[in-house]
């Protein structure tokens, strides 16, 4: 009597840059218990390729066109697909954002190969994988942006103007004028560009 093969943990990853989205789906094919079933260049297309293969779990990074990963991990939240965000981000309020997302994992890019496939099994059974030099600074200062505030800060600082932004939000120009002025404000800055900024570099862009 022979055993039954053990049944793989099927992935999709999304990763903007080609030659990590090839290297990270190389190494985790080496691993006898998981596959590779669809790669996406953006969030978009992470959220078909779960939409199409339902997989075990979506490995995602954060800073990508279109749709970043963890506007794919809301989307995704309720799915049977479980959801890991890995980035080079060492930002507290980025994981935090990832977290109420209803991502299950987030790690650095900088940690050692082996640590992904490993965070995949124990995510794959239920767990929750958090990158262990994040963990203890993720309750730290909290993110004074709201979600449209935080959306029309990035698009401003992308250099979109007030009229674009308001056309593309369905927003009135006043409107978007408002969540400028009241980002500005909160981030105790002069002007949209030193906002942005500061947002990014505490993880809440």
């Amino acid at each position: 009597m022979t055993d039954a093969p053990q049944e793989k943990i099927r992935v999709v990853i999304a990763e903007d840059q080609e030659m990590v989205l090839g290297a990270l789906a190389a190494l985790l094919e080496m691993e006898g218990d998981i596959v590779v079933v669809a790669q996406a260049r953006n969030g978009k297309q992470a959220v078909a390729a779960v939409s199409t293969h339902k997989p075990d779990v979506l490995i995602t990074d954060i800073e990508m066109p279109e749709m970043t990963g963890i506007e794919a991990a809301t989307q995704l939240k309720g799915s049977s697909t479980r959801v890991i965000i890995v980035t080079t981000f060492a930002r507290p309020g980025y994981l935090r954002r990832a977290m109420e997302a209803g991502a299950n994992g987030y790690l650095l890019k900088a940690r050692p190969a082996r640590e992904l496939a490993d965070a995949v099994r124990r995510i794959h059974k239920g767990m929750r994988v958090i990158d262990p030099d994040l963990a203890t600074e993720v309750w730290g200062e909290s993110d004074p942006l709201t979600d449209r505030e935080r959306q029309v800060l990035r698009l401003a600082a992308e250099g979109v103007s007030t009229e674009v932004i308001a056309k593309q939000l369905h927003l009135s120009a006043g409107t978007v004028r408002n969540y400028l002025s009241e980002a500005i404000d909160k981030l105790g800055t002069t002007n949209r560009i030193d906002a942005a900024r500061i947002a990014r570099e505490k993880g809440w862009l």
